[in-house]
């Protein structure tokens, strides 16, 4: 599907019209016709040829509502910013929402202003979730601050990313009444954006999905905090509710999200419930969620799917106390690792490797076998002498903190403290600072976890 040349593939989606467009009506819509909803079944290639050309029609000469192409531009920059983690993409996707926000302003089209805004705090919450700098969740918060006021048709959207990020912040800060409160703030804007937009065209029907999906991800992390059950039913519950909108022929990346999160919502409940069936079903549902997807259409979702098929089948180790699950989680993590290692500030590349260590030092843990550890820290040892610290900072504090809990899974393991908990909070202490230097809040708490661990095994 993905090696259909423009022509034939807006012929397939019936996006052509009625009549020929004019070449210079059809080189600035692109292969979409404006119609977001194709971006999910463009391959990378095409991708970013139709960003770049909505660049280009954003800045013809003569060009008329030059504000709603500079949106548009920014629509697929950001699409690639999802797919690849290239903060270079989010950046060109950033300023050309920025330019459509201020250019609208400026001809007073108070609902194209209000688009621009949202446009601006959805590429801010993708950063944070990329690259972990918390600081652009307020600076989301503030432009949609902004954008609430408005009584046009993107207000619904403006109070549904409101409380995503107010809920985000909550959690980032510990206060889960909080984050309870910010997913409960979620039904109005998204009943009026079901009941509204949800059915009239494919753009807004993903834009309600998308939305579905972040407050499906904060129930499940508040659902984490308390342990409660009935949370993580409520989360399942909504996932069906989304998933049976989506069609994964034509909507494949948002489908792949939202049955992640299905799998992730059924691997709690059984976790919390003890039972091995519901975890069964979280590992049958993340690996269906893998087939839609492919490396060469969306690296990072792909990535992401597997990472997520490894964290299931940690579970189902940790349930089961078997060795081939933890080896198999291994083989995902090592999947996905070849994709993220190409952007070494990615947050999804730390969760990454730290799973991967973790599941290693559980085959070592059930197998007493000390040889797969020795592998795996000569394979972190290699990548920090690869790696100098100065030229990829958060990408050695990362190794260093993997390799830290290697040192502290074979002290577990052996029983004895040949000076490797030392070693581990060394490099622990050095990660922390530059994670703390670099901005990158979630990173900075795992290593300081790590740290307390280590405390609390040396006065053990």
């Amino acid at each position: 599907m993905f090696e259909f040349v423009g022509r034939d593939l807006k012929r397939l989606l019936g996006v052509e019209g009625q009549g020929r467009l004019s070449h210079a009506a059809a080189h600035r819509e692109g292969l979409t016709g404006g119609d977001t909803a194709l971006l999910e079944l463009m391959d990378l290639r095409l991708l970013t040829n139709e960003a770049r050309a909505a660049d280009v029609a954003a800045g013809r000469i003569g060009c008329k509502d030059r504000a709603v192409r500079l949106l548009e531009a920014a629509v697929v920059w950001r699409e690639v910013a999802r797919r690849t983690g290239d903060a270079a993409a989010l950046r060109k996707g950033a300023a050309q929402a920025e330019a459509a926000a201020r250019l609208a302003d400026a001809e007073r089209k108070t609902d194209l202003v209000c688009a621009a805004r949202c446009e601006q705090a959805v590429l801010a919450m993708l950063g944070a979730e990329l690259f972990g700098d918390e600081g652009l969740h307020a600076a989301a918060g503030a432009t949609l601050s902004l954008a609430k006021t408005s009584h046009g048709p993107h207000a619904a959207l403006a109070a549904s990313l409101l409380a995503a990020v107010d809920g985000r912040m909550a959690l980032s800060e510990n206060d889960v009444d909080r984050a309870l409160a910010a997913a409960q703030a979620f039904e109005a804007p998204l009943a009026i954006l079901a009941g509204e937009r949800g059915a009239k065209c494919g753009g807004a029907r993903l834009q309600l999905a998308e939305q579905r999906a972040a407050r499906i991800d904060l129930l499940l992390a508040c659902a984490v905090r308390l342990k409660d059950r009935a949370l993580v039913e409520v989360a399942l519950s909504e996932c069906r509710t989304a998933l049976a909108a989506l069609d994964p022929d034509f909507e494949p990346l948002t489908w792949s999200r939202l049955e992640l999160l299905r799998a992730d919502a059924l691997a709690r409940l059984g976790d919390l419930d003890g039972e091995l069936s519901l975890i069964a079903d979280a590992v049958e549902a993340a690996t269906q969620a893998l087939e839609p997807l492919d490396p060469g259409h969306s690296p990072l979702d792909w990535a992401r799917a597997q990472a997520s098929l490894g964290e299931t089948l940690q579970t189902m180790g940790e349930a089961t106390t078997s060795e081939r699950c933890f080896e198999q989680a291994v083989t995902c993590f090592d999947r996905a690792t070849h994709i993220v290692k190409v952007q070494p500030a990615l947050t999804l590349r730390a969760a990454v490797a730290n799973n991967r260590a973790l599941s290693l030092a559980r085959c070592a843990e059930l197998t007493a076998d000390l040889a797969v550890l020795d592998a795996a820290e000569m394979a972190f040892k290699a990548e920090l002498a690869d790696q100098p610290g100065a030229r990829d900072p958060a990408g050695w504090a990362v190794a260093q903190m993997n390799l830290a809990r290697l040192y502290e899974a074979r002290v577990e393991i052996t029983g004895r403290d040949d000076g490797r908990l030392d070693r581990a909070a060394t490099a622990l202490a050095v990660a922390f600072d530059i994670f703390a230097e670099l901005g990158l809040r979630s990173l900075t708490d795992m290593a300081a976890q790590g740290l307390q661990r280590i405390k609390q095994a040396n006065a053990a």
